[in-house]
């Protein structure tokens, strides 16, 4: 987004809109991940899981998300699953709507079904395929979505490109610039982004990212971000890695975003990890981007004090709205 879509995200925050929503449109996924969030038995609130619930196709998904769209009137939607492409027959009416009516949207797939031509064609629409580390570790994660079929699948194609950095990535040296090379060097990537494993409260897995990992992996972002122009890191995102927001409440993703999870009316919260996510081990890049902005110095005061006034006048507005 530039700085008029930016502006008016901005807009919508004081007019009590939610500039951001994630949807995940299905429960399907051929794909058994370690470490899954979706999946997990406390990402909605452990009551259910993803896999129980029931989910929606055909027409009553196309129209249960527009009305989710009406509701809060994003600027962006991010549309995930489970797969969101077992739902490709939707996504071929839902993607040309969202982009006609100026609404950008972003598909996040594991690669592991061919990515309609006609998607990547469509202004302000972006595909993006999750690929975790290197072909030794992205292909025993991920099975069936192996380097090979992804890149069958997007032959000609235009993706971006979302890492999720875990433990094992960074006790080799080399292996970021060799990840980065890679597709840094495919004619279909147009962009690189990076997250880093987050894990749940009290949770112990071979994922998770010591202090000194993180610090190892925020000194090398700028010299990433040197070498490879695709890699959209920033060196201030990398430093909002190593402070990451307290708390939901003090996360600006969290505070802008709403997230519904596949029967499109359980609530997804605090964020989209759902459960009890461990704050002081955040590695979203969304969330990591706009902690870095938000604590920014704008003359004599820092950003976040505007947006945290912002946030005040629109649910004032939500107030007004609903008394009236």
């Amino acid at each position: 987004m530039g700085p008029t879509e930016i502006i008016s995200a901005w807009g919508k925050v004081l007019g009590g809109k939610t500039p951001l929503l994630s949807i995940e449109i299905t429960r399907e996924c051929p794909l058994h991940c370690p470490g899954c969030y979706a999946y997990g038995d406390q990402h909605l609130g452990g009551l259910v899981n993803l896999r129980q619930l029931s989910d929606l196709r055909g027409d009553s998904l196309v129209e249960g998300v527009l009305k989710l769209v009406d509701r809060h009137d994003p600027i962006q939607v991010t549309l995930v699953g489970g797969e969101p492409l077992m739902r490709a027959r939707e996504l071929d009416k839902l993607l040309p709507i969202l982009s006609a009516r100026g609404i950008f949207s972003l598909v996040v797939s594991s690669g592991v079904i061919p990515i309609p031509l006609e998607w990547t064609a469509l202004p302000r629409v972006t595909v993006a395929i999750s690929v975790d580390g290197l072909p030794e570790h992205h292909n025993v994660r991920r099975e069936p979505a192996t380097y090979e079929r992804i890149l069958r699948n997007i032959a000609g194609r235009r993706v971006y490109i979302h890492w999720t950095v875990v433990r094992s990535h960074v006790a080799d040296p080399d292996y970021f610039a060799r990840y980065l090379s890679f597709w840094s060097d495919r004619p279909e990537v147009h962009r690189i982004w990076m997250s880093v494993y987050t894990p749940q409260m009290g949770e112990q897995s071979p994922e998770m990212l010591t202090r000194m990992d993180r610090t190892r992996l925020a000194e090398a972002i700028p010299t990433l971000a040197r070498e490879y122009p695709k890699f959209l890191v920033t060196a201030g995102m990398a430093q909002a890695l190593l402070s990451p927001p307290e708390s939901p409440a003090e996360c600006a993703f969290a505070r802008v975003s709403a997230n519904y999870t596949a029967d499109l009316h359980t609530r997804v919260r605090p964020c989209v990890f759902g459960g009890n996510p461990d704050c002081s081990q955040c590695g979203c890049a969304i969330s990591s981007a706009l902690h870095w902005i938000t604590n920014q110095k704008l003359g004599p005061i820092h950003a976040r004090h505007l947006f945290n006034g912002s946030l005040a006048m629109g649910s004032a507005v939500n107030r007004l709205r609903r008394a009236s």
